[in-house]
């Protein structure tokens, strides 16, 4: 029964936020702060729907129509390519196709997700995947699952590479992984859950760890699981190839992150430096738009980072060993996914890079303290509302 609340609560979500986007337009003045935004007018939409196209949006339709120019490496390619190819289904309006693309693919991805945590999570408790879900849907950036970004279809090959890798269907796993890793740069870090899987699956027994390490080795050389393991890695090698041979640097897509802005740089920042940077910018910075996004920034990353430090504490406790491993390799993902964008020196973009931290949503259904659970939705849909609205009027937020 609790399947058929999976596409109410979507409906629920997509309705409010045009509803938002609606009201924004009438109370927040437009910036329109990002290049070519006068390209939108164009696709003859209406402009609650275009402006799910803002900022980034704007160059993935862009490399679907002409390919890429210079410096559009940044953006992986196989988002653009879906646009691309199926533009000729839906009127041939690539910000119209890049918008359903998102939509949909991000409604199976809440469906397989439900399914996944039904497979993950304690029988005892029935309504802890749908309340996962509802705080995936209240977080303050989940718009962008259905704006013309990544999200929606990098959510929802994600989850289909962790529910197939459950079910061991592990051609489905290489063909997910692949894809993923042609969609975002993090889809690399799927190699730690199939990691996990694959221990687990090669139940070493000897208590001697050369002979643990020997042991698994013979076993993921196995052909199967030799390419099951390395196929998060396939996806970004034949970018990286791809790029070699069109730019002569293969990893051109990191390299020109600078031209876009945003203060990221281009060698490893550690943590504690990024927020020093930020404790500078609380001290000496006007109180602009951009100093309170800063606020944001930092505050999504700290409160993320306690919950999945939480979690590892207890997924290192549990004593069911095999939701245990998954939900500590689980754990190590979304780990990564949140770490990762700060090494570039900076929490910008975080907001929306939080989505993928998939461990912060379980953790917080799970979460017993009924006040506590009330007030974190409330601070959600209070920061989306705004967050939404400030995106659609031309203002960078994530």
């Amino acid at each position: 029964m609790n399947l058929f609340l999976v596409p109410l609560l979507f409906f629920i979500w997509r309705t409010f936020d045009f509803l938002v986007i609606l009201l924004s337009q009438k109370v927040i003045p437009y910036l329109g702060f990002f290049p070519y935004k006068d390209r939108l007018p164009g696709y003859n939409l209406p402009s609650w729907l275009s402006s799910l196209a803002n900022f980034d949006g704007i160059y993935y339709i862009s490399i679907a129509r002409h390919g890429y120019s210079q410096y559009e490496q940044a953006f992986f390619p196989l988002y653009p390519m879906l646009i691309k190819f199926l533009t000729p289904l839906f009127l041939n309006n690539q910000l119209l196709t890049g918008i359903i693309i998102s939509n949909v693919l991000f409604l199976l991805g809440l469906f397989v997700f439900y399914r996944y945590l039904k497979l993950i999570l304690s029988d005892s408790i029935q309504f802890y995947p749908i309340l996962s879900i509802l705080f995936l849907l209240v977080f303050p950036t989940s718009f962008f699952f259905g704006a013309v970004y990544t999200e929606g279809l990098f959510f929802f090959l994600l989850i289909s590479s962790l529910y197939f890798l459950k079910k061991e269907r592990y051609l489905l796993v290489v063909i997910f992984a692949f894809l993923a890793s042609l969609t975002r740069l993090i889809g690399v870090f799927l190699i730690i859950p199939i990691l996990f899987h694959l221990i687990e699956k090669s139940k070493v027994k000897s208590q001697n760890l050369k002979l643990k390490l020997k042991s698994f080795l013979h076993f993921i050389l196995n052909t199967k699981y030799l390419i099951l393991l390395i196929s998060p890695l396939l996806g970004l090698a034949l970018y990286c190839f791809y790029l070699w041979k069109t730019t002569g640097d293969p990893f051109f897509f990191l390299t020109s992150q600078p031209i876009f802005g945003a203060n990221r740089s281009s060698h490893l920042i550690l943590l504690p430096q990024v927020y020093w940077r930020y404790f500078k910018i609380f001290v000496t910075a006007s109180h602009d738009f951009r100093f309170y996004i800063s606020i944001v920034e930092v505050a999504i990353f700290s409160f993320v980072l306690l919950i999945l430090t939480l979690d590892l504490i207890e997924s290192l406790q549990r004593r069911e060993k095999i939701k245990n491993f998954d939900r500590l390799a689980l754990n190590l993902f979304s780990f990564a996914n949140l770490i990762l964008p700060t090494l570039t020196g900076t929490f910008s973009s975080i907001p929306r890079y939080s989505l993928f931290s998939i461990s912060f949503f379980i953790y917080l259904a799970q979460v017993k303290n009924i006040f506590i659970k009330y007030l974190i939705l409330v601070i959600f849909i209070f920061l989306h509302i705004l967050l939404l609205g400030y995106f659609t009027q031309g203002y960078f937020i994530s």
